[in-house]
């Protein structure tokens, strides 16, 4: 590719947003080194000259973070600092009209599925051959699986399905050879993100194929930990938790978006489930695999909710008591169908909901915490801030949960497992020490 500079190209790629963004840099990144380009994630150095920016669209904060990070990496090409600009990701593929004409600086944009194009901007071709050969922006012991592409649901709050199209699985040979090589890497722990876990499958193979997938997966020789994010619950396959419990490195842990707990907001949200068929659902999943991890997102502030609804949705907390809990304030995204209502509800008082609904979280977590107090963990030690070691159980997944905070006398390398016994419980974190 021809620049106004004489040294070779460098490339940074930033990548904002969720996991699967993430996925999709990494196979970007793998492309462009196939074809000889010199490529990073994250540069610090700042001695690159082209820089591809892959971007969240999905709520007003992800959004707003997006064009900053736009606008910043503009200044720096107009400073000579750079070269080229590109942008890809879901704001560029659901805002890429308006975006050409705000931000006239940036040399292309590309939407979600727009590699082969993208490619070419570098003179580059798609390589097809190249399953699984992603430059991993992840530690190298573990790393993200994608089964899947867009989702096929209609819930009124969502946007991805405008981003991301519709559901399309990954047929399980190539997910296997992709684990595979994964794990000849170093990688000892894949968590299987999609839109919609339980979706997997039906588009290719006529039903829902999750349980053969993880089966698949479980038999792959050096595959410690195998972790499930992004389960729809409504008609939620129950032999998924047959296998989790049968296979020893698939762990006790399922990430299950609910959403609300309110009748009135899951009808309005087009949920498709009721409180009472939650309730059962999560009975039977914590009869099938006693001791599960059971995380779960919900979103506060969606147009009509009320305090009774709000009140609703912590006392299912305290009914329930997950392990973990992640919260989101509505964002009015248009082309929703969740639009077509008035965002009645101030900001201010949607982050107040919010707080209010993770403070009941906070104590549960706390509670469940203390708890752990004497008893033995496997845990994969991450990294090594401030002298002390950081790790994860089988029931925290990255960045998200829990962490395990490890003292330990002998060094201890990134990557391996070690016993931890768990000596002072927080609300969100345990500390421990190794044990032989």
């Amino acid at each position: 590719m021809k620049t106004r500079t004489l040294k070779k190209d460098k490339v940074n790629i930033i990548t904002l947003g969720c996991s699967k963004n993430m996925v999709d840099s990494e196979v970007l990144s793998g492309q462009l080194r196939a074809n000889e380009i010199d490529v990073v994630h994250e540069n610090t150095k700042k001695d690159h000259n082209i820089v591809v920016v892959n971007t969240c669209g999905f709520i007003d904060k992800a959004k707003e973070e997006s064009v900053n990070t736009i606008l910043d990496q503009v200044t720096l090409k107009k400073k000579g600092k750079l070269d080229k600009v590109y942008v890809t990701g879901c704001l560029s593929h659901r805002y890429r009209e308006d975006l050409e004409k705000e931000i006239p600086e940036v040399d292309a944009w590309f939407g979600t599925m727009e590699l082969p194009l993208m490619l070419k901007k570098f003179e580059a071709d798609y390589k097809s051959e190249l399953l699984g050969e992603r430059l991993l922006a992840t530690p190298q012991h573990y790393a993200y699986l994608k089964i899947s592409e867009g989702c096929n649901r209609t819930c009124a709050f969502c946007a991805i399905p405008l981003m991301r199209g519709a559901h399309v699985s990954r047929p399980i040979e190539d997910l296997v050879k992709e684990a595979e090589g994964l794990v000849r890497r170093g990688v000892k722990e894949i968590l299987l993100i999609a839109q919609e876990l339980t979706y997997y499958g039906l588009d290719i193979y006529k039903q829902r194929m999750l349980p053969e997938l993880m089966n698949r997966l479980a038999d792959v020789k050096g595959l410690e930990w195998i972790r499930l994010h992004y389960a729809y619950p409504s008609k939620f396959p129950l032999e998924i938790l047959d296998v989790m419990k049968e296979r020893s490195n698939i762990c006790n842990y399922l990430d299950m978006p609910l959403q609300h707990a309110s009748d009135n907001m899951l009808k309005a949200m087009r949920r498709q489930i009721t409180r009472a068929e939650m309730t059962d659902l999560i009975h039977a999943i914590r009869a099938k695999v006693p001791g599960i991890c059971l995380r779960t997102t919900l979103i506060t502030g969606f147009p009509g909710e009320t305090e009774e609804d709000v009140e609703e949705l912590k006392d299912f907390l305290r009914e329930h008591r997950f392990d973990r809990v992640g919260i989101f304030t509505y964002s009015h995204e248009e082309g929703t169908s969740g639009y077509q209502l008035e965002d009645n509800i101030p900001a201010e008082v949607k982050q107040q909901r919010a707080q209010d609904i993770m403070e009941v979280q906070q104590e549960i977590s706390y509670e469940k915490n203390q708890e752990k107090v004497g008893q033995v963990f496997k845990t994969l030690i991450d990294k090594k801030e401030a002298g002390r070691y950081l790790g994860r159980t089988e029931f925290d997944s990255v960045e998200v949960d829990n962490e395990v905070i490890i003292h330990s006398d002998r060094k201890l390398a990134i990557g391996d497992f070690v016993n931890v016994r768990i000596t002072k419980a927080y609300d969100y974190d345990i500390e421990g020490e190794v044990v032989s």
